[in-house]
């Protein structure tokens, strides 16, 4: 069976591994354009492609897919199956319908919760207690096609979306090779989605990152991890901004934004309920440090954290 893969973060990496360690061939890779990134700005290609070139698998990487020309080059692949993992581009229902056993997709969330583009970081804003992986058969709607399997992930109330990144890309790969030759037997059954269930986990916005101390610390810890390790959550202090990569929730009260202690064990806080004890922290132009360092060089005790720019 001949299968294209269409995917483009590190997310999908793991689920690439699984196909090419099966009996199928892997005949092309889709994945973005390369883009600049870093201090240089430097064209860089997306850790799919890396793995393709070092498997020496064709890439390629359309603009779109919904003109003829990108069209043609797919269905010179013949494929059977097109597996698709955080591709970032839409697949029109003439490649929806190439695949002689169609195309799927590995989705991380439980759906039809959170379709959409933020699945991870919207589950923790959320306090979902649990998120996990969805496979689906792909139709032309935004993550709305049939449910072919699925495993859940529990998130506990220390995990960034980075830690619950890493599980999912694992259980994502390790759910698709499971299901793999079921699926090129068309002898997988699917479950319709519940439309009315269905919750939208929309982009997220750098906005979003800042700070709101009169909100509960248990909502600002979801703000803290659910932003790590992109936009990174964030007030200001002394004119600058603060950034905040961890923290935990601690008994308090005080008048929010308001540095009730500084010790050994964080920097305490107060929120409109509970504090918010950091525990690490970075100002412009430095690497993160721990809150306790942070409280020993700046000794913020008894001042107050608004918001940037205040």
């Amino acid at each position: 069976m001949r299968i294209v893969f269409a995917g483009t973060p590190e997310f999908a990496v793991p689920t690439l591994r699984v196909l090419l360690a099966s009996p199928h061939p892997v005949v092309a890779v889709y994945t973005q354009p390369d883009r600049p990134a870093g201090r240089g700005r430097k064209l860089r290609a997306s850790p799919v492609k890396e793995l393709a070139l070092e498997h020496g698998i064709p890439v390629e990487q359309p603009l779109t897919l919904k003109t003829a020309e990108a069209q043609a080059t797919l269905a010179s692949y013949a494929p059977d199956l097109m597996v698709v993992v955080a591709y970032g581009l839409i697949l029109p229902q003439t490649v929806l319908d190439l695949p002689r056993h169609g195309c799927v997709n590995v989705h991380a969330s439980l759906l039809p919760r959170w379709r959409g583009a933020a699945p991870i970081q919207r589950a923790i804003l959320a306090g979902d207690a649990e998120t996990g992986v969805t496979l689906m058969r792909m139709e032309a709607g935004l993550d709305t096609g049939p449910m072919l399997a699925k495993v859940a992930c529990p998130i506990g109330t220390a995990d960034t979306a980075a830690d619950l990144h890493d599980r999912l890309e694992a259980l994502g790969g390790d759910l698709l090779g499971a299901q793999l030759e079921a699926l090129l037997r068309d002898a997988v059954s699917a479950e319709t989605q519940d439309d009315s269930r269905a919750t939208y986990a929309a982009k997220l916005d750098k906005a979003e990152a800042e700070l709101d101390w009169t909100r509960p610390a248990t909502e600002l810890l979801r703000h803290v991890n659910a932003f790590n390790p992109w936009p990174v959550a964030q007030s200001g202090f002394r004119g600058q901004v603060l950034r905040i990569w961890r923290a935990t929730v601690v008994p308090g009260q005080g008048e929010p934004g308001t540095v009730l202690s500084a010790g050994r064990d964080g920097v305490d806080v107060a929120c409109g309920r509970e504090c918010l004890r950091l525990l690490e922290v970075q100002l412009p132009g430095g690497r993160r440090i721990s809150a306790a360092d942070f409280g020993n060089s700046q000794n913020p005790q008894g001042e107050r954290l608004a918001p940037v720019g205040a």
